[in-house]
């Protein structure tokens, strides 16, 4: 049975260069979405929660939910008149080599590469420095469809062994292969069930990995809470791998990693409850039956060992260090009360790397990279010459390496590979992408903005050069504002497209992310959360101001954690945008810790169990709570996959069947839903593709775009 929705949506568009105006009409009949009686009580106040039958993600009734929804929302992106264009636009812009950075294991180097249209990356090596290259193993083979996808490599410390992670339809759930890397043939049982996880070899004998008992009911999203180390000695079962951390009640974390030292020496054990903050332990393994050694019992910081040099550790920390510094302890007293500055910190923020017997310190500056080297004394050697403004990473290689490799990349800059001479400080192109995409015709620029309580935000406005500021050029506003996550200059091929289309992309670095610290992070979580939605509301408003954009041609992105800031902007400011695009978001905020590891969110977000004031400021902001009858809300186009077992599409359901219900106005309400789809990682290029495709046509045709903008002589709305 199916409900009409409240009229039709009209779309007006100059067809000419007159002022005449064409209409088309399109009628859209929402699935019926069934309500039920569901109540839930926090502190006094009952809430209702008429969709929580959704949240059944094995149930047929979910099912035929999912495929009804899917009907309504592809019918509609197919009518798009410009769908295709774009999605042939997208495989030609993307249809070129993508090589990855070499490394060297064992007699081998190895590389990781693409030759444009491939679904997923494929591994190559060869032997030395004159070896032919062979195929060492090809993920596009794993499925027929392309869905099952490699999500971790690992090799044995002469390079004889690898274990291979693999993700299905995009599972945080893993499969673990291990391969004689000679004959590329498997010489055990396949690891089933390993969740979160590294690969963490001890010599060439066996690996550390951490998972969770699999839960009771559905694995994409019942709760898993207590993650567990495992040692897997080859040759053995699976059942009698060793659990070295987190099989005990006092043992008990949300997220367990084991790390070796690159000598062997030590294993590194960090144990978390969230997704910031833990404890720090180390065994050491070159002694038989050693302890467990605290280095740390509290989560009151982020922690790690980056390096050893005998007993001599080198640790990163931001304990009383919000910016990060590295300090030196000797591992029979690990302690903080022993530890000695080695780089300190400063008033940028530090993420520091290692290779060919030095440290690579990357700062973020206003979120742009500068990288130093030391040596391990702790002097500078000298400050990297970097190829430009912009991101760079990698900077990291084993002890003996001679020389690295690293990447750089802007907004307008494709990703491109230098190799680096240790020794001499010198760096030479090792891979250029040959794009059909010519950075000389756009720019990219830093500017600061005001938030609502002073604060000042920065954020990189790219588009093609020659932009009339006329208040009428599309522009997506993306952003995330959480977990610590800084979002530095990055070329994305897909933006490349938008911009091509005379649209403008902008990425404010809002608080709750990491650009500029802990501080910067602190003050964007919990009951301050809404500092994150008053910088992204604050970045909209100068756009407009400055008249980049108007709230007609504005589109607000983001996933996850970005799915929750635009489901907050478009519920507190509907008027401030014409299109929003949350993507596999966090929009139940009173009910996501109870799914799979959402628990281990609470640093950021605090949870509805806290305390009444907790619960109160999370139900004034919830996406799916602030969903008001009689409000004409952007058009909207909701994503998620449903095998997204880390944001599960169950938030994304309820939203769409809240907004479907109460939108009052003509716009659109749509939620695609991506079959043998997770969180994102692994997803096939044509799934991104043709992704893309839909977003980008639905966001133009719903700012009145009847052709694509590069075509039309009159982009204006009427």
């Amino acid at each position: 049975m199916k409900k009409t929705f409240s009229g039709i949506f009209a779309l007006a568009v100059l067809a000419s260069c007159n002022d005449s105006k064409s209409e088309k009409e399109i009628t859209l009949n929402y699935p019926e979405t069934k309500k039920v009686d569901t109540v839930t009580d926090y502190f006094g106040t009952e809430v209702k929660d008429p969709y929580r039958w959704l949240e059944d993600d094995r149930s047929e009734e979910t099912e035929k939910w999912v495929k009804a929804q899917n009907e309504v929302t592809f019918d509609y992106l197919n009518s798009i008149p410009y769908k295709k264009e774009l999605e042939e636009r997208l495989s030609e812009i993307w249809n070129y080599e993508k090589i990855g950075a070499p490394f060297k294991e064992g007699d081998y180097t190895y590389f990781y590469k693409n030759d444009g249209l491939q679904n997923q990356y494929v591994v190559y090596r060869k032997k030395g420095d004159d070896g032919e290259t062979e195929t060492f193993l090809d993920p596009n083979k794993f499925s027929e469809d392309g869905t099952t996808s490699l999500a971790g490599l690992s090799f044995s410390k002469d390079g004889s062994k690898a274990a291979y992670a693999i993700s299905e339809g995009g599972s945080d759930w893993r499969k673990v292969i291990v391969i004689d890397t000679e004959n590329k043939e498997r010489i055990e049982d396949t690891i089933q069930n390993v969740k979160f996880s590294g690969i963490s070899w001890k010599g060439n004998e066996g690996f550390y990995y951490s998972s969770y008992e699999k839960p009771e009911g559905s694995e994409l999203s019942a709760k898993t809470d207590q993650h567990r180390l495992f040692y897997h000695k080859l040759g053995t079962p699976q059942n009698e791998d060793q659990i070295i951390f987190g099989d005990s009640e006092a043992q008990k974390h949300r997220y367990v990693s084991g790390s070796v030292s690159e000598d062997d020496q030590f294993l590194f054990i960090s144990a978390r409850n969230s997704t910031s903050g833990g404890k720090l332990f180390m065994k050491e393994l070159s002694k038989e039956n050693s302890e467990l050694v605290s280095i740390l019992d509290h989560e009151d910081s982020d922690t790690y060992v980056i390096e050893n040099e005998g007993s001599k550790l080198f640790i990163v920390t931001n304990l009383e260090a919000p910016n990060r510094k590295v300090v030196t302890v000797d591992a029979a007293n690990p302690g903080p009360e022993n530890w000695e500055d080695f780089i300190p910190e400063t008033k940028n923020v530090l993420s520091p790397s290692t290779g060919g017997g030095y440290f690579f310190a990357r700062y973020m500056v206003d979120a742009v990279s500068e990288v130093k080297q030391y040596d391990y004394k702790g002097e500078l050697v000298r400050e990297v010459e970097l190829p430009g403004v912009g991101s760079a990473g990698g900077f990291g290689t084993k002890k003996e390496n001679k020389e690295l490799y690293y990447s750089f990349t802007n907004y307008v800059t494709p990703g491109t590979i230098y190799k680096y001479n240790i020794e001499e400080g010198t760096s030479e192109i090792y891979n250029k992408p040959n794009i059909k995409f010519n950075p000389e015709d756009y720019e990219s620029k830093q500017v600061f903005y005001t938030s609502k309580d002073g604060t000042k935000v920065p954020m990189i406005i790219t588009h093609k050069k020659g932009l009339e500021l006329n208040g009428k050029n599309p522009t997506i506003l993306y952003g995330y504002g959480g977990f610590n996550v800084s979002l530095t200059p990055s070329f994305n091929t897909a933006n490349a497209i938008w911009m091509e289309q005379g649209g403008v992309y902008a990425v404010p670095n809002l608080r709750g992310g990491g650009e500029y610290g802990k501080e910067w992070h602190d003050a964007g979580i919990k009951l301050k959360k809404q500092n994150v939605f008053d910088d992204f509301i604050a970045a909209a408003e100068y756009l407009i101001e400055e008249n980049y954009t108007s709230s007609d041609y504005l589109a607000i992105r983001g996933g996850s954690n970005g799915g929750l800031l635009v489901g907050a902007t478009m519920t507190q400011r509907p008027d401030l945008m014409q299109v929003a695009l949350p993507a596999v978001g966090v929009l139940d905020m009173l009910r996501y810790h109870t799914f799979t590891a959402g628990a281990g969110w609470a640093y950021d977000y605090g949870t509805s169990q806290d305390s009444k004031e907790m619960f109160e400021y999370l139900y004034n902001y919830s996406p799916i709570h602030n969903v008001e009858e009689g409000t004409e809300y952007p058009a909207t186009l909701i994503t998620t996959g449903d095998h997204d077992d880390r944001v599960v599409p169950a938030h994304s359901f309820k939203f769409a069947a809240e907004l479907q219900e109460k939108q009052a106005g003509n716009n659109p309400t749509l939620i695609r839903i991506e079959t043998k789809a997770g969180h994102g990682a692994g997803k096939p290029t044509s799934m991104i593709i043709e992704e893309y495709a839909d977003i980008f046509g639905f966001t133009l045709y719903n700012m009145g775009f009847e052709t694509l903008p590069n075509k039309t002589e009159e982009n204006l709305k009427g």
